[in-house]
C-alpha cells in the first residue's frame, strides 16, 4: 500500500517558526512531525510514501531523500504554480496510485493503529473511510457523525460553537480508493471535506468512519506545538526517541558534555554534541536540540529548544521556545509560550514576556522589555562599535562572514585604491577574522599591508611611516578570553573617531558596499622590517647608555603573546640581563585564575634570582603588571601612581593623562613635581586622543589599559614600558618597593552593582539633579567633590555591561567607607524605584 503525505502547509498559525521551514518539519523531540508520521506508517509496514509539496519543498526533499536512510521509499510531487488544496494535489498524482492508498497529514503527532483501520475500510468495502479521534473541544475541527454502522451521515468543517452535534472529529487521515478521485476535476483546487466528502455523501458512495484509539494532536497552533512536545517526551504518545535513553525519563545524544554540579529533573531530552555549564538547572518537561551550549547556571524550566541555539550564562527560560540558530544571551529572560524564531539574537538581561512572538533574524538589545510581537524591524539595532571597538564571542558573534561584511563596510567608507594594515595576535580565531576582513576590503577596491602576527605597539607605530590611510588590529580581548576585539586606527595609528565609527555602521547595516570590478580589487602586501622601524622610534626615545651600563637584571612573563617574540631581541640589543618565562606563541588565551598563577610563579622567581623587577606582559604588548624586587605584585592603582611618579620624577613641570577613575593620588604626586593632571573619559580612544592633543604630556593611560609614551607612537606600550622603567630606576637609583614607599597613602576603593540600560540615563540625570553645580564634575558619569578635602565619590555607568560602578576616593578611610555605604545604598534604591516605574510603561515603550 502506498501512502500520501501531506506536506504542503505553511503553518501560517505557527509562526514565527515556520517563516523559513514548512509545519510537517518542525521538530518535535529533535526530529521533523514529517519524520515521525513516516516511522508510523513504517511500523505498519507501509514504505511507499509519496508527499505532495508546496511551501519550501527543498528543505523536505533535501532532509528525507529517496528516503532510503529511514527505511522508505520517497517520492515527491510539487505544486508548481498554485495550491491545489488536500484533494487537488491528490488527484495531481492520480496516476501514481492505482491501489488503496492512505492519506495522512504531515502536520500531527499520532500514534493509531492504521492496520485496524485498513482493515475496518476494506471490510465494510468503503470507498472512503475518515479516520475519526473523539476529542473535548471540536470547535477547531471538522465533527463527523455517523450511524450505528460506522458509515457517515453527516459532517461540518469547523463548527461555530452552537453547530456542534458530535465530539468526533477529522483527522486528516484517510484511507481511500483509486475510484474516488474520478469525481475531482483536473489541476483545480479542491478540498477532501469540503468538495469530495460531500459529494460522495451526495452520490451516495460507501464512505465509513473509524474512530480511533490512541493518541492524536493536530499541531496546528504554538500552544498545541509546545504540548504535543511535553506529550511526547512523557511517553503519551508511541514514538520513536533520536537518543539512547541514560536513566528512565532521560534521553542524551552522543557526544554531548554535561557538567558534574548541572542537576537535571526527568523527564528531559538533550540532543548530540551539546555543552551543558555548571551549575545549570534543568526541569523537568526541557527538551534541548542538538549542538545547543547551555551557559553557567542557566536555568531552564520547560524550553524547547531547537538545534544550534545558544544559551548565556545565568539564563532563565520558562515553558518558550527558542528556534535554531538562535542566541539568548547572559541573564535574559524569556517568558512563558514566548516564541523566539530562528537566527535571533536576545540581548544581555533583556525580556521577553509571555506569549510574545519574536519573528526570525531579529535582534533585542540588551536590557530592553519586550511585550509585543516582533515582526518587522527591530526594537533597537544594536551598535556595532562599543567603548573599544568592535568586540563579540569568537565564532559566534565575530565570525568570517560578519568579518567580510565589516571589511567591506570599513573600505566602503575610504576611496578606492587606499591602502590600510591589517594585523593580529598569534591566535588561530584571530587569524581567520583578519583574512576575512581582507577580503572584504580587496572586494570594495582597498589595499591591504598585512602586518600578520604582530604586537599592537608596533602596529600602531607603523601606520604613519607606511602611507596608509589607517589600520586594523584583530585580538583576543584582554579582559574576556572568549571574545575577539576589532580595532580600527586612523593615519596616525589613534582609535578612530566616533563620528567615523557611525560612518562604517552606517555602511555596515545599510550594506552599502561598493562593489569592484576584477581589475580594481584590491591587492595584499606584506612589509618587511617591521621591527626594525619600531627598534628606531625605540632607540630614539630611550637613553641607551643608561640602560646599558644599568646592570639590570630583569624577569619578563610574556603570558604566551607575540610580544614574547619582539621585546627579547630589543632588550638583548641593551645588553640587559633578562630572564624569559612562557614566551612561546602556541598557549591559547588564558583565564583570569590561570594568568593569576603566572604571576605568583613571576614573584617567585624574582626573588630567587634576586632581579631588578619583574614584569608580566599581556593585551597582545599593551597592558602590564609589574613585580617589585621582593616578588610582590604592583598592580592596580599602585601601579598607576608608581608611573606617573617616576615620569614626573624624571620630567617636571609635565602633564599626565589619566582616567576619571584613577586614584586622587596622581593629583597628589603631580603638585610635589609642579606637574599637571588631565582626566578623560574612561575609554582608550580618549586616553590616546589627549595625550597626543594636549601639550607636555609624557605619559597617558593607567593600570587597567596600559600606558602611552606619546613622542614614541599613540598607543598603549608595555613593551616600551619596561624598557623606559630600566632607564628611570637607573638614572634616580631607586627600586620599585622604594618608589612605591614613597606614594602618597590614598583609599581608593570601588563597588559595582547591576543596573539595566533603561535605568542608567534616569540616575545619572537624577545625580545632577540632586546636587550643587558647584560639587560636580561631569567628564565622564557623575563625580561629586568635597571641595575641602579633595575627597570625592564617581557614579559611572559601563558603557558595554549593565553595571554601575561607584568609586569612592580620599586620604581618610573613615570618609571613604562611609561615602561608598551611602552612594551604593542610594544608587540601589534609584534602581529599584526605577524598576518599579518602569515595567508598566515598558508595555508601550517597546
Amino acid at each position: 500500500m502506498r501512502a500520501v503525505l501531506m506536506a504542503g502547509g505553511s503553518g501560517t498559525r505557527l509562526r514565527p517558526l515556520t517563516c523559513d521551514l514548512p509545519k510537517p518539519m518542525v521538530p518535535i523531540l529533535n526530529r521533523p512531525i514529517a519524520e515521525h508520521i513516516i516511522n508510523l506508517l513504517k511500523r505498519h509496514n507501509i514504505t511507499e510514501v509519496i508527499a505532495t509539496l508546496y511551501y519550501l519543498p527543498d528543505v523536505m526533499r533535501d532532509y528525507f531523500q529517496d528516503g532510503s536512510d529511514f527505511g522508505v521509499q520517497m517520492t515527491y510531487a510539487v505544486e508548481e504554480d498554485q495550491p491545489l488544496g488536500t484533494a487537488g494535489c491528490v488527484k495531481n498524482i492520480a496516476e501514481l496510485l492505482d491501489d488503496t492508498f492512505i492519506v495522512i497529514s504531515g502536520d500531527s503527532i499520532t500514534d493509531f493503529d492504521l492496520k485496524a483501520a485498513i482493515e475496518f475500510h476494506k471490510s465494510r468495502h468503503s470507498k472512503a473511510t475518515i479516520v475519526l479521534y473523539r476529542v473535548p473541544n471540536p470547535v477547531e475541527f471538522g465533527v463527523v457523525i455517523t450511524d450505528e454502522n460506522m458509515r457517515i451521515r453527516r459532517f461540518l468543517e469547523k463548527p461555530s460553537t452552537s453547530e456542534i452535534f458530535s465530539d468526533t472529529v477529522n483527522t486528516g487521515t484517510y484511507i481511500l480508493e483509486p475510484s474516488v478521485l474520478d469525481y475531482l476535476p483536473e489541476s483545480t483546487e479542491s478540498d477532501f471535506s469540503k468538495d469530495l466528502f460531500p459529494l460522495l455523501l451526495e452520490k451516495g458512495e460507501p464512505m465509513y468512519g473509524f474512530v480511533a484509539d490512541g493518541y492524536w494532536c493536530d499541531v496546528g497552533h504554538l500552544d498545541a506545538y509546545r504540548e504535543s512536545q511535553y506529550d511526547a517526551l512523557h511517553q503519551k504518545v508511541e514514538i520513536d526517541f533520536a537518543y539512547e535513553q541514560q536513566k528512565p525519563g532521560l534521553w542524551v545524544g552522543q557526544n554531548t558534555s554535561i557538567d558534574a554540579t548541572a542537576k537535571i529533573e526527568t523527564p528531559a531530552l538533550i540532543g548530540s554534541n551539546c555543552r551543558i555549564g555548571p551549575g545549570v538547572n534543568i526541569e523537568a518537561g526541557t527538551i534541548i536540540g542538538d549542538n545547543v551550549t547551555v551557559g553557567a547556571y542557566a536555568d531552564l524550566k520547560r524550553p524547547i529548544l531547537w538545534n544550534g541555539s545558544i544559551i548565556g550564562d545565568e539564563v532563565h527560560l520558562r515553558a518558550c521556545v527558542i528556534a535554531r540558530g538562535t542566541r539568548v544571551d547572559r541573564r535574559a529572560h524569556v517568558l512563558e509560550g514566548a516564541v523566539v524564531g530562528s537566527l535571533s539574537t536576545v540581548g544581555e538581561e533583556a525580556q521577553i514576556s509571555p506569549s510574545v512572538r519574536v519573528w526570525p533574524s531579529k535582534k533585542i538589545e540588551s536590557g530592553a522589555i519586550l511585550n509585543m510581537n516582533l515582526i518587522w524591524g527591530n526594537t533597537a539595532q544594536r551598535n556595532l562599535f562599543g567603548q573599544r571597538g568592535v568586540q563579540g564571542l569568537a565564532n559566534v558573534d565575530i565570525t568570517p562572514e560578519f568579518a567580510v561584511k565589516l571589511g567591506a563596510a570599513y573600505g566602503s567608507t575610504l576611496k578606492p585604491g587606499s591602502q590600510v594594515t591589517v594585523s593580529r595576535d598569534q591566535r588561530s580565531i584571530s587569524r581567520m577574522v583578519s583574512r576575512s576582513l581582507i577580503a572584504g576590503l580587496m572586494s570594495v577596491g582597498v589595499h591591504v599591508q598585512n602586518l600578520e602576527a604582530t604586537a599592537i605597539p608596533i602596529a600602531r607605530l607603523v601606520v604613519p611611516t607606511l602611507a596608509v590611510i589607517g589600520g586594523i588590529h584583530v585580538r583576543v580581548h584582554p579582559d574576556r578570553p572568549d571574545y575577539i576585539l576589532i580595532e580600527i586606527f586612523d593615519s596616525h595609528g589613534i582609535n578612530i573617531s566616533k563620528a567615523k565609527e557611525k560612518k562604517i555602521e552606517g555602511a555596515y547595516f545599510k550594506e552599502d558596499f561598493r562593489r569592484s570590478p576584477i581589475p580594481e580589487i584590491g591587492n595584499v602586501n606584506y612589509p618587511s622590517q617591521l621591527l626594525d622601524l619600531y627598534s628606531v622610534g625605540f632607540e630614539r626615545h630611550l637613553n641607551v647608555q643608561a640602560i646599558h651600563n644599568s646592570g639590570a637584571k630583569l624577569v619578563i612573563d610574556y603570558a604566551y603573546a607575540v610580544s614574547g617574540a619582539v621585546l627579547p631581541v630589543l632588550l638583548a640589543k641593551f645588553g640587559c640581563d633578562a630572564v624569559v618565562l612562557n614566551a612561546s606563541l602556541n598557549q591559547m588565551s588564558m583565564s583570569a585564575a590561570e594568568r593569576e598563577g603566572l604571576l605568583t610563579q613571576l614573584g617567585q622567581v624574582v626573588e630567587a634570582l634576586k632581579a631588578n623587577f619583574g614584569v608580566q606582559v599581556s593585551a597582545n604588548g599593551e597592558q602590564l603588571i609589574l613585580v617589585d624586587e621582593s616578588g610582590m605584585p604592583v598592580r592596580g592603582e599602585t601601579l598607576t601612581a608608581l608611573m606617573v611618579s617616576v615620569m614626573l620624577t624624571a620630567h617636571p613641570r609635565s602633564a599626565v593623562v589619566v582616567p576619571v577613575h584613577t586614584s586622587g593620588a596622581v593629583e597628589q604626586i603631580a603638585r610635589r613635581h609642579d606637574g599637571r593632571v588631565i582626566r578623560t573619559k574612561a575609554n582608550p580612544a580618549a586616553l590616546m586622543e589627549a595625550s597626543q592633543t594636549n601639550p607636555n604630556v609624557i605619559l597617558g593611560g593607567s593600570e587597567e589599559m596600559g600606558f602611552i609614551f606619546p613622542q614614541l607612537h599613540p598607543g598603549f606600550d608595555a613593551m616600551f614600558c619596561i624598557a623606559k622603567l630600566i632607564e628611570m630606576l637607573t638614572i634616580q637609583e631607586r627600586s620599585l618597593g622604594q618608589i612605591r614607599s614613597e606614594l602618597p597613602r590614598v583609599c581608593h576603593k570601588t563597588y559595582t552593582m547591576r543596573c539595566p540600560w533603561t535605568v542608567k540615563g534616569a540616575l545619572m540625570r537624577h545625580l545632577v539633579e540632586t546636587h550643587a553645580n558647584e560639587d560636580l564634575e561631569l567628564i565622564d558619569g557623575v563625580k561629586i567633590v568635597d571641595r575641602y578635602t579633595d575627597s570625592w565619590v564617581l557614579i559611572l555607568p559601563d558603557a558595554g555591561e549593565t553595571l554601575v560602578h561607584v568609586f569612592a576616593n580620599s586620604d581618610d578611610r573613615d570618609w571613604v567607607d562611609a561615602n561608598l555605604r551611602k552612594y551604593r545604598t542610594y544608587v540601589q534604591e534609584f534602581i529599584e524605584q526605577q524598576q518599579g516605574l518602569e515595567l508598566p510603561k515598558a508595555e508601550s515603550a517597546v
